[in-house]
């Protein structure tokens, strides 16, 4: 074996050391925190705490979606002139919702002795998480199906049609 080359074995060894990421994508529905809750109690503390050598490490990626907003109703009630600190501040505002959700979240994880990772885009919820899915890598998709909050009503078709499209 040539310098700098490594064998089967120790490729089969840095595989299994990698972290492979679950995604939670969040709403600010019960439901979400409590997929989350899931996730943490019998996916990720499980095999943490599995002392086979074939038990894999899983990084938790907690992520939400901020819509995009209709704000044909602001323009129409100012006439045709829409203040720019208007719009300013709705997109704060916006984004001060999110990062609270992430902020309770992450909250949640520490108590389970987890660091997650956090990310929040802007668009359409069902095109934005099938997109994170694919760019970031992730091994598991895990969201909340029992409520009828935003993100679920955005997501049923979509995500379904595209795990199975993805996976088969």
């Amino acid at each position: 074996m040539a310098e700098g080359e490594i064998s089967v074995g120790q490729e089969q060894m840095l595989l299994h050391q990698q972290k492979n990421k679950v995604m939670v994508a969040i709403d600010d529905s019960e439901n979400s925190l409590h997929a989350l809750r899931w996730t943490l109690h019998n996916f990720i503390l499980r095999n943490r705490n599995d002392p086979s050598p074939s038990a894999i490490d899983y990084g938790v990626l907690i992520f939400t979606v901020q819509p995009l907003l209709d704000y044909t109703f602001v323009h129409a009630a100012s006439f045709g002139s829409t203040p720019p600190e208007l719009m300013n501040s709705l997109r704060e505002n916006q984004k001060k919702m999110a990062d609270a959700l992430l902020e309770k979240a992450t909250k949640l994880c520490t108590q389970y002795g987890i660091t997650p990772e956090t990310a929040t885009e802007v668009g359409d919820p069902k095109e934005a998480i099938c997109e994170a899915v694919e760019r970031l890598n992730v091994h598991l998709l895990v969201l909340g199906t029992h409520s009828r909050g935003a993100l679920q009503r955005a997501l049923d078709v979509k995500i379904i049609s595209w795990t199975i499209f993805t996976i088969g």
